[in-house]
């Protein structure tokens, strides 16, 4: 059992040190191909705009440590700051404290009703009930905003998102927090372990008496929340609430985490992993802005990195099997 524990800790490791790796090679790179690439504005504007990608990220992680993945997280940001705004432009509440509960309540709201219509409704898949919403959420959001930009928000709501903390962004920081929260909920606490039981054998999660359901509708409403989370700081930020935004959202939140090590078969993932692919993906797509890509080629190299990770994590997986065939095969002679 020990060296079980010791593998799989291995393991995590190197999946989590490869895109390091890549962090700091393409870095290295960009800082040759672009001077602009490797100064201190550039940098925390890297690690500004990976803000809002790595909380959406950690709620992605949980969703698909249960083997589920939730393809409406753009959605449910933009209507969450949607919300936000049309209490402000529409109905004329100024009161930042209002705002904000408004803005992260939708997200929560959303990620509940993802997995209640998952769970209670037994869909098969958690992808088609995530693909019906993105566009039901998408098409809320346009619908109350007419499909125009809102702007004019209180300085206290759009603080999260602009406002820096000696020379790092205060929503860099709000990161660190969330992660460090998530990372000892997984491996601390008793729903963590359950977290990593569902995504890992459901069958044997309800045979050992876990609420494999509530297990599920939690990871969504987290999931929610951290899209309403993710909302404000990107109001901040742009200090625009727009109907359009996070249309790549899901993606680069699954890259994130599949980059990092996590699993699409469940029961695999970790949030330094998630972490350390948000900052991949946000490092490829500066990079390429400051080489005056265009936003479609950004999306082949970042789908293309997905398949490679996700091509990767298979073969881990058939070496880990073989590897295991091979250990019980000896067992069993001896």
């Amino acid at each position: 059992m020990r060296s079980n524990s010791i593998g799989k800790q291995v393991r995590q490791s190197l999946s989590t040190a490869g895109p390091l790796v890549a962090v700091i090679l393409l870095s290295v790179i960009l800082s040759i191909a672009t001077p602009a690439f490797f100064t201190m504005e550039n940098t925390m504007n890297i690690l500004r705009q990976t803000a809002v990608n790595s909380i959406i990220a950690v709620g992605m992680l949980l969703v698909l440590i249960t083997a589920g993945i939730d393809l409406s997280v753009g959605s449910m940001c933009a209507l969450s700051s949607c919300v936000m705004g049309v209490l402000l432009r529409d109905f004329g509440i100024e009161n930042s404290f209002v705002l904000i509960i408004a803005c992260i309540l939708t997200g929560t709201m959303c990620g509940l009703l993802n997995g209640l219509i998952y769970t209670r409704l037994r869909l098969p898949h958690p992808f088609i009930a995530t693909l019906g919403t993105m566009q039901i959420f998408r098409g809320i959001a346009q619908i109350i905003t007419d499909s125009t930009p809102i702007t004019g928000f209180p300085n206290a709501v759009t603080t999260l998102g602009f406002l820096n903390i000696g020379k790092l962004p205060l929503c860099f920081l709000v990161v660190v927090v969330v992660f460090f929260i998530f990372g000892f909920i997984l491996n601390s606490t008793p729903i963590g372990k359950k977290i990593y039981s569902v995504g890992g054998n459901e069958e044997a999660a309800l045979v050992s008496g876990i609420n494999v359901k509530n297990v599920k509708l939690l990871v969504y409403v987290i999931s929610g929340l951290m899209s309403g989370l993710a909302a404000l700081i990107l109001t901040g930020r742009v200090s625009t609430a727009l109907p359009t935004t996070g249309e790549n959202y899901a993606m680069d939140a699954i890259a994130s985490c599949v980059i990092g090590g996590t699993s699409f078969n469940g029961g695999k993932g970790t949030v330094s992993g998630t972490f350390v692919g948000a900052l991949l993906v946000q490092v490829i797509r500066n990079g390429l802005n400051l080489l005056g890509a265009q936003q479609d080629l950004q999306n082949v190299v970042i789908g293309s990195v997905v398949i490679l990770a996700v091509v990767i994590d298979v073969f881990r997986e058939l070496s880990g099997e073989k590897a295991a065939r091979i250990a019980q095969s000896k067992a069993k002679n001896n």
